[in-house]
Formats: structure tokens, sequence, C-alpha cells
């Protein structure tokens, strides 16, 4: 008769945690649209996955493996993102911060542009965008902030009104209206970004990004609509272990330490103990004694527990 040590190690597929440990992330490979893959990573884990450093980056990369295409993140582009620079909401009465006046053939959607300027040409002022000439929005944000408040809030018809009736004439001028468009799946503030070269490029209906693991794991924006695999993230699950020692009766002219054999007894186990309701994350493998042999006959056994 002869002793086998069987190891139950809980698992979680394939997965991987950072080294400060505060997510898991799960690469799942069945294809899904950006929708799918958002609905299975919320009921199966909490959210697609947030990628907001360089060290999750090596991380999604490592897991890949000889994996060479792409795969969902959670960043996605919300086309209603316009906000105002000035924040403080006492400035805002009801409905001021949606006030908008777009130009001809602005729609507020456009995408190569991500803060707005005022048109002077015509008779009255509209909002259109802007391609860089003189300085920056974010260098004017900055200097109306040292010098001022802050760059002009267009609240209502009669404030845009009383800047056409300011305005001296000749020039494009910057107001305090811009888009961060790009979100998290999970809301997450993270302003970490890992662009891809020319992206994000915006042709199409790319709204959605998914991580190019042909291109070290860069992103790349891409149609929600096509069916890709993904990265979802959970907590953390502590793995545990179980040890399970088993007694089997040797077969005549069988060798139980045969890797075909082992391969064979450890598929068995676990089609029976599936059928006994074993969760499917739990993985089965043997343990190997210090002589590099997993069964052991049950008199050396005995001899070895007594030392």
């Amino acid at each position: 008769m002869d002793v086998v040590l069987l190891l139950i190690m809980a698992a979680a597929g394939l997965s991987a945690v950072p080294s400060h440990a505060e997510r898991q992330y799960h690469f799942v490979y069945e294809a899904k649209n950006m929708s799918e893959a958002q609905r299975y990573c919320r009921e199966k884990h909490t959210d697609l996955a947030t990628v907001d450093s360089m060290e999750v980056v090596k991380l999604l990369n490592n897991m890949a493996g000889q994996y060479n295409q792409s795969a969902w993140i959670g960043l996605h582009d919300d086309r209603d993102t316009w906000r105002w620079s000035m924040s403080d909401p006492s400035f805002y009465g009801p409905g001021e911060t949606k006030f908008r006046q777009w130009g001809n053939n602005q729609t507020g959607n456009r995408h190569d542009e991500q803060c707005t300027y005022f048109d002077f040409i015509g008779p009255n002022a509209t909002f259109v965008f802007f391609t860089d000439r003189g300085m920056t929005w974010t260098e004017a944000q900055s200097y109306c902030r040292e010098h001022h408040t802050d760059l002009a809030s267009v609240r209502n018809p009669a404030e845009n009104q009383q800047i056409v009736e300011l305005w001296s004439g000749g020039d494009w001028y910057w107001i305090g209206l811009y888009r961060d468009s790009w979100k998290w799946s999970d809301g997450s503030n993270s302003s970490f970004k890992y662009w891809a070269e020319n992206e994000p490029n915006y042709k199409g209906l790319k709204a959605c990004v998914a991580a190019a693991f042909h291109d070290s794991g860069k992103w790349e924006d891409s149609d929600c609509g096509v069916k890709k695999p993904f990265i979802c993230y959970g907590p953390v699950v502590p793995v545990s272990m179980q040890v399970i020692k088993v007694r089997v009766q040797k077969p005549n002219g069988v060798d139980l330490n045969d890797k075909a054999f082992l391969d064979d007894m450890l598929l068995e186990a676990k089609k029976n103990l599936r059928a006994q309701g074993l969760d499917d994350n739990v993985k089965l493998a043997w343990r190997k004694q210090p002589d590099g042999q997993v069964f052991q006959k049950e008199e050396e056994e005995k001899k070895r527990d007594e030392l």
C-alpha cells in the first residue's frame, strides 16, 4: 500500500497582484465587446481594469505572456464632459454650468481639440475649437489664476454678449471651457496615461481603450463594439492551501510515479471533485517528497515520521 500527498490550492485562473496589493487583476481570454466585458467584470470581480502606474503595465504584460493582440481595459471616452475651469458651484446659478453657444458646425463632440476659445468673426460671439497659436490653454489658465481669478466662465447669453462688447478685435481668445473626456469605468481619477504613438486617433467611433500587447501594453482607442479579450480587477483573494493524504493500492506493473499515470489520476480526481461541487477556481497538484517522488511506500512513510 502506498501513500501520496495531494495539494489542493485555491486559485483564480490567470491572475496577478501588484506589489502594493490593493487589486488583483484577471486576464479573461473570452472575447467580448466593451459593454459585455464591463458587465462580466462587475458580476465576477469588481470592474474592468484601471491601469494607474507602470508597475501595473508591467504586471499585465507579464500576464499576457505570448498573447500579442489587444485586450480591453476600463478607460473610455465620456463625450459629455465639458467643464468650466472655475469649479466653485456657488459661482453658478441653475443651469449655468451647462450654457453653451457652439459655432456653426460645432457640436462639442469633436475630439481633435480639448479646450475652447472665442471666435469674434461675425456679429455674435461663439464657442469654437482652437488650433494652437500663442499661449496654450493651460498657460492661459495659470496666468489668469495667478493674476486674476480664473479663465472666464460664460454662464448665460448676457455674459456672452458682455465679452463680445469687451473684445478689441483681431484674434481668438481662450475661455475657461475644457474637456477631459477619458474616464475609468470604476470612477478612478488616475491621470496616468500610456498611449501608443499617434493615439488616441479618434477615427470612426473609437470611444473605448485596449492595451496592445504587441506594443508593450500601450493603449489604443478602439470601436467599443469590437469583441476582444479583456482584463478585470477585484479585491485581493488570499491563497489557501490544504494538504490531503491519500492511500492507494498499487496496480501490478504500474509505476505510480510515472508522469502520465500521475496526470491521469489528477484529471480523474478533478472530475470527481467537480461532480461533488468543488469550485472551478481550485487548482489541484501533486506535492513531491524530498526525493522528488510523489508516492512513497507506507512503511517508508512510517520510518520518516519516526525520525
